[in-house]
Formats: C-alpha cells, sequence, structure tokens
C-alpha cells in the first residue's frame, strides 16, 4: 500500500490537494465539521484571505493548519464550489459552469484560464483530460481584488499547512525523465509585441497611486562624490609612481523621497518603499520547471513568485517564462493590477514539473519580449532561475567541446554580440547544489546581472526579495564617470573598477568607468592610481571627477562635478596616517583577487594550494589599519574568506557548495552589488556587504511574511534544519 506521505509528495509537486473545515456561508443546513471543501493548488497560492463578510466568498480565512487533512477520495462539495476561486457554482448567477469528463465542475472562465496556461490536469483528482475548455485568445479574468497588504496577505497560509506536513525531499536529478507531458497551451506570436501599454501612467511604486502626478521638480541631487587621497601629505621631493585616489560614489534617496512627500499625506501607513516615487519596472522571470524541480521545490518557487507578485506596483509590468525541455511565455508583459496580479497568480499556479533542462531556450524567449516590446519601463531585468545544467545547448548530445562554451546560452542580443547596443542585466539564481553554477555566473556576468547561490530552499523568497529590493529603487541609470588629471605633469595609470567597463585614454589624462543603474542609496567605489611627479610647490592638485547619468523618473540628463582633491607637499618628510577609506577598498579588492586565485587552483584540482591562498589573505588582511580598527566591511572579507576554506576540505564539498559560493561572492564584489549566498540573507550574517535599505525593507517584509504563523515557521524549519546538519563539512 502506498503511504500516506508518498501521496502528499505526489499531490505536492502536481498540485495541492486538502481538505478544510467548511466556512460560514455554506448552507447552515449541515454541521461544519461534516461539510467540506477542496482547495486546488491554485487556490492555495492565491491571496484571497481577506474576504469581506456577507460575501458569496468564504468568511473566515484559514490562517492555521488546525482540522486540515489531506484528502483521500473526491468530495460532492467540489461540484458545489468552484475548486480554483472558492466560489459557489449556481445556476443562473451568470457564470457558465464546466463539468470535466472525470465529473468535477468549475466555473469556465476559472478553468479556462487554467488550460490557457497549459495545464491540463484536473485540480482535485489529477486526472488526465482529453478534451478541455477552450474560449479564444480573450479569457475575463477573475473578479477577485487582490489584498495589497502583505500583513494580510501572509495570513493566508494553508499551502503552509500542507507543506510542512510532508518529508523532506530533496530530489535528485533524473536524467531519465526529459519526457514533456503532452499540454494544451495557446500558440504563441511570432513577435513578443503584445505586452499591455503603459497609458503614460505615473511612476508611483505603491499599488493606491494610479493618479498622475502634476509636479516633477528636483531639488536635491541624486548623486554625491567624494574623494579620498591615500594620504593627505607627500614631500614635494619624491614621485610616485602609483598615488592611490579613491572615489566614492552614493546614489542618494532623498531627491525621490522630496518628490514623495507630497503624494505621501494620506498614506501614512504605508512603507517607506511604498511612499517614495519610483522608476517602474520591465520584469522577466525566466523559471526552471524541469523535473528535478518537482516537489518542495517548486512549492517553493510558486511562493516566491507569489511574493514577487504582490510586491510588483501597479505600473510594473511582469512576463514569466516557464522551461524544461522547451521553453513557453505564460503570459505577455501585463501591468500588475489586481487584475493583473491574479492572472499572473492563476499562471504560476498551474507549473508542473517535468522534463530536462533547456536554460538557452528560455533565455532566447526571455530576451525577445525585452527586444519585441512597444513600449519600455524605464527599469528592465530578467531574473533566470534553475536547479539543474542545460543538458541540450552547452552539455547536449552535439556538443563535444572540451570546455563548455557558456555564451551560446546568452542570445545575442543579450551578450553584445550583435553590437545593437540592447542590454538587459540577467541576475542569475542558482537553486540547489546541481546547478551549472558556472554557466550561471557566465550569463550573469555577460549581461551586467549577478549570480546568487540559494543552497538552502528556503531562503528562495528572501533571495528574489532582495533582488527586487533593489530593482524597485533604481534612482541613477547610464551613470558615467569621467576621471581627469589637473595638474599638466600628472597622467592615470590605472582604473580598479571591477567588473565595470573601464578606460584611460591614451595620452593618460582622461578616464572613464561605465556604472550603468544605481539603486537608491547604493554606492560605488573606485580606486584610481596616479602618476604624481616631484614638485617646488606647497600642493598639487590631483584630480576631478565628473559624473553624467540620467533621471529614471524625467529622463532627464544630469552632470554632477566634484571639487579637485588636492594633496600638501611639505618640504620635509612628515609623518601621516593612511586613509582607513583608501585602505578598506585596498582589502576589498585584494580579497577580491585571493578569492578568484582560490577559484582557479581549486578548478585545476589544487585544494589545498586554494586554501594556503585564502589563508595568506586572511593574514595580510588582519595586519591592516582597517582591520586594526575593527573596520566592518574587514571583519565581512575575513568572515566570507574563512567561509570560503571551510567549503574547500574536500572535492565533493567544493563541487556541491564551494564553487557556488566563491563566484557569488565574486559577483557579488566585482559589481559591488548584494547577492544571496549561504546565509548572508540572515539578518545575523557578517557577509552582508552591499546591502541596501530597499533591499533590508523588502527582505524584512519577506521574512515576517514567511514566519508570522506557525505553519510558515513548519514549512521553513525542516529545509534550515537539514542545511544545518554536518553531513557536507
Amino acid at each position: 500500500m502506498v503511504s500516506k506521505w508518498k501521496k502528499a509528495k505526489v499531490a505536492l509537486g502536481m498540485n495541492f490537494c486538502m481538505m478544510l473545515p467548511k466556512t460560514l456561508h455554506e448552507d447552515d443546513s449541515f454541521p461544519p465539521t461534516v461539510v467540506s471543501e477542496r482547495l486546488s493548488g491554485a487556490a492555495l497560492f492565491s491571496p484571497v484571505a481577506n474576504w469581506e463578510m456577507g460575501s458569496t466568498r468564504p468568511t473566515t480565512p484559514v490562517p492555521s493548519f488546525y482540522g486540515l487533512k489531506l484528502s483521500k477520495s473526491s468530495s460532492n462539495s467540489s461540484k458545489e464550489t468552484c475548486s480554483i476561486c472558492l466560489t459557489e457554482m449556481k445556476e443562473g448567477s451568470g457564470h457558465a459552469i464546466f463539468t470535466a469528463e472525470c465529473s468535477h465542475s468549475f466555473h469556465f472562465h476559472c478553468i479556462a484560464s487554467n488550460v490557457k496556461h497549459g495545464n491540463r490536469i484536473c485540480p482535485v483528482c489529477r486526472a488526465k483530460w482529453k478534451e478541455v475548455p477552450f474560449s479564444g485568445p480573450s479569457l475575463d479574468p477573475i473578479a477577485v481584488r487582490v489584498s495589497t497588504s502583505p500583513t494580510i496577505w501572509s495570513q493566508n497560509d494553508t499551502l503552509m499547512a500542507v507543506v510542512h506536513r510532508l518529508p523532506l525531499v530533496h530530489p535528485r536529478r533524473d536524467l531519465n525523465r526529459r519526457h514533456i507531458i503532452p499540454l494544451y497551451q495557446a500558440p504563441e506570436p511570432g513577435v513578443f509585441d503584445d505586452d499591455e501599454s503603459l497609458n503614460s501612467q505615473p511612476v508611483f511604486s505603491g499599488r493606491r497611486h494610479c493618479s498622475k502626478s502634476t509636479e516633477d521638480t528636483d531639488a536635491v541631487k541624486a548623486m554625491v562624490i567624494k574623494m579620498y587621497p591615500e594620504v593627505s601629505a607627500a614631500p614635494r621631493s619624491n614621485a610616485y609612481s602609483e598615488f592611490t585616489v579613491l572615489v566614492h560614489l552614493k546614489a542618494t534617496a532623498s531627491a525621490a523621497a522630496d518628490k514623495g512627500e507630497k503624494f505621501s499625506r494620506n498614506q501614512s501607513s504605508m512603507t517607506h518603499i511604498s511612499q517614495t516615487p519610483r522608476a517602474p519596472v520591465d520584469l522577466v522571470t525566466v523559471l526552471d520547471i524541469s523535473g528535478s524541480m518537482a516537489g518542495t521545490k517548486l512549492a517553493l518557487l510558486k511562493r516566491a513568485m507569489g511574493f514577487v507578485i504582490q510586491n510588483l506596483g501597479c505600473n510594473d509590468r511582469l512576463s514569466v517564462i516557464a522551461f524544461s525541455s522547451t521553453a513557453r511565455r505564460l503570459f505577455p508583459l501585463c501591468r500588475m493590477t489586481d487584475s493583473g496580479q491574479q492572472q499572473a497568480l492563476q499562471a504560476v499556479n498551474s507549473l508542473v514539473a517535468n522534463g530536462g533542462t533547456n536554460i538557452a531556450e528560455g533565455l532566447r524567449k526571455g530576451a525577445k519580449i525585452m527586444e519585441d516590446r512597444k513600449e519600455k519601463n524605464p527599469v528592465s531585468s530578467i531574473i533566470l532561475l534553475s536547479d539543474g545544467q542545460d543538458n541540450y545547448t552547452v552539455n547536449g548530445s552535439g556538443t563535444n567541446q572540451p570546455q563548455p562554451n557558456y555564451q551560446l546560452l546568452l542570445p545575442t542580443s543579450i551578450s553584445g554580440r550583435d553590437n545593437s547596443g540592447f542590454q538587459v542585466p540577467v541576475h542569475a539564481f542558482g537553486f540547489g547544489t546541481d546547478h551549472d553554477a558556472l554557466s550561471m555566473h557566465s550569463i550573469s556576468e555577460t549581461s551586467g546581472g549577478t549570480f546568487s547561490f540559494i543552497e538552502t530552499e528556503a531562503v528562495l523568497q528572501d533571495a528574489f526579495a532582495q533582488c527586487i529590493g533593489g530593482l524597485l529603487s533604481v534612482t541613477v541609470q547610464e551613470l558615467q564617470v569621467g576621471i581627469e588629471c589637473i595638474h599638466q605633469d600628472l597622467s592615470l595609470v590605472s582604473l580598479k573598477a571591477g567588473s565595470y567597463p573601464s578606460r584611460v585614454m591614451a595620452n593618460g589624462r582622461k578616464g572613464f568607468i561605465d556604472v550603468g543603474d544605481l539603486y537608491a542609496d547604493e554606492e560605488r567605489d573606485f580606486l584610481v592610481s596616479v602618476y604624481v611627479p616631484a614638485t617646488s610647490g606647497n600642493e598639487t592638485s590631483l584630480i576631478k571627477v565628473k559624473c553624467v547619468y540620467k533621471d529614471p523618473l524625467t529622463q532627464e540628463t544630469s552632470t554632477l562635478e566634484s571639487e579637485e582633491v588636492k594633496i600638501e607637499r611639505p618640504g620635509i618628510a612628515v609623518r601621516v596616517e593612511m586613509s582607513i577609506e583608501v585602505d578598506r577598498q585596498r582589502n576589498r579588492l585584494q580579497a577580491a583577487e585571493a578569492m578568484a586565485q582560490a577559484r582557479l587552483s581549486a578548478e585545476q584540482g589544487d585544494l589545498t594550494g586554494a586554501v594556503s591562498v585564502l589563508e595568506n589573505c586572511r593574514k595580510i588582511l588582519s595586519e591592516t589599519v582597517s582591520a586594526k580598527s575593527h573596520d566592518r566591511l574587514c571583519v565581512a572579507l575575513d568572515a566570507e574568506l574563512k567561509e570560503m576554506q571551510e567549503r574547500m576540505v574536500s572535492r565533493h564539498v567544493y563541487e556541491s557548495s564551494g564553487r557556488a559560493y566563491i563566484l557569488s561572492g565574486l559577483s557579488s564584489h566585482s559589481w559591488q552589488r548584494a547577492t544571496a549566498r549561504g546565509n548572508s540573507t540572515d539578518r545575523l550574517s557578517l557577509v552582508q556587504a552591499y546591502h541596501t535599505p530597499s533591499m533590508t525593507e523588502m527582505l524584512t517584509r519577506s521574512q515576517a511574511m514567511s514566519l508570522s504563523s506557525p505553519s510558515g515557521q513548519r514549512l521553513l524549519q525542516p529545509l534550515l534544519s537539514y542545511k544545518s546538519q554536518p553531513s557536507l563539512r
């Protein structure tokens, strides 16, 4: 006999089926403890826990798992209540009713929407249908207003009530599961120019802010420039071949906040993110639904996508690509209004895990959406999540290259090989220990995005939250930093800018760094090496900086120039303190170089040498000025280097987690942008470099939503407990 747990596991991987005590709006002639409702997977993920009294929907949300049990058989109530939207089905109510060949009934528009997104399986009994409802390309949305409050939405945790009862599943990749169940899906257009019109909507993040703005003045600069020479004084008789100047940039949130004051008088209960006007986003998520995603992984992915959908504003647009052996677009770029959110949730909830892993095809369609759209929001980005290795383009049977060419995974428009100037950053998320970290890091690095390592399944939503917290707070775009020598005898030697494109002009007098977008309160630090000759004067003017950038709100180009940075040139040698700001950034760059060198050694099989590289770097950092002053960044760098050493104790540990952890760290330091890796999303973690207030706030919101109920804790705790076991150390 098949155990209940196995049945539950299968139900979780395909969809959800559960019994719930009858709610107050049902026929009072039956005791509430006898009659029950069935909830489908779509219902479990839909944020509809805040139904009003007196409506035709349940009057009591179900924030507790009390009284829930997994269904063993079909229920007659499924004919009285639509298992997708949970409202009663009555003849003459104005809604057509569809009865499937398995005898279960649904509202026609509910099941038609489900089928539109490729689901040909009964949400109740999991029977495979031979005939499906089809109403043409246009489907009416369900008339349900989605809650705008994350607190209220988080109370709809019936999903957690089911998932926490299931044994923890850690599915291994099954390469034999590359077959795909034939699913009905609406034909895709040849050109993805069916994106929803922007309609000249204003740029607000709050869901209630959909009225037009009449003022857009900006009295506060969106950028701050500071410069620090490595020492404040240098003897005039000495020449310096590489004198270091730190260029520190910060994108301020005060300008946008100043604009938002006049719009937030009646919104005092909303969070900071919702109060501040911001640039709306076009976001495409490219999601792996291969066979290895079945079970807990797919459940957590749907939950994380629900959080993303809920936190996008009414002017943001979202499209979802699901890929396995092939890829399909679930819906075009749609504004995340209430109806847009509902349709997006339905589409995501219809996903079923099957097949192989064709990352290239998923990215191709994601890029095509961005290329073909008729209109564009100011901010654009692609989120890619995969738990496996591409077994079609890079590792397919037709590729016999000794070294995989990961550039093949990226469309030419994203990789820049077509010289079109079109580029959308791909933020890649490697899910679990079986994903191909090298390919995911290559994709993100080439496109200008970041790579995050989701080692513990439970933190997937937090990782997504951190990412969109940044994307929803862009205040500076197309930033280019120009550096110019002032004294005629000075020349630029080098610009240390990480992964940002930089160049020094042939005459050595000028240099440029292409930074791109900055999130609110995000900082960038660049070390500029300058040749400084001897002089007869009392001071030397070194460099000045000019920033040219675009305001995403007004689309106006602004220029900000710094003051000249100077040093004193005394006649005799004097003792001066090393700038702790310069020392701190030197430590960051030195740590990043050690990480890269250690990874190369590990890839060549020399784990002992890799650990030695990291240990030597830790010793050097411990003797620096910033380390002796207990600088926070230096402490974090030491903790990160130590963690990397521990992930190189054996070949197995390195390949399962060490490689991905190091690559995610390199991505973070090279772009100076936060990535998720290890326990970095934990509030107590030391490895939290480059977090911004907007990221932290969205991360806090995610964690509060996940842990706001006992069932939420039971969903996540087994996964966290599993990771805490010393199996890999």
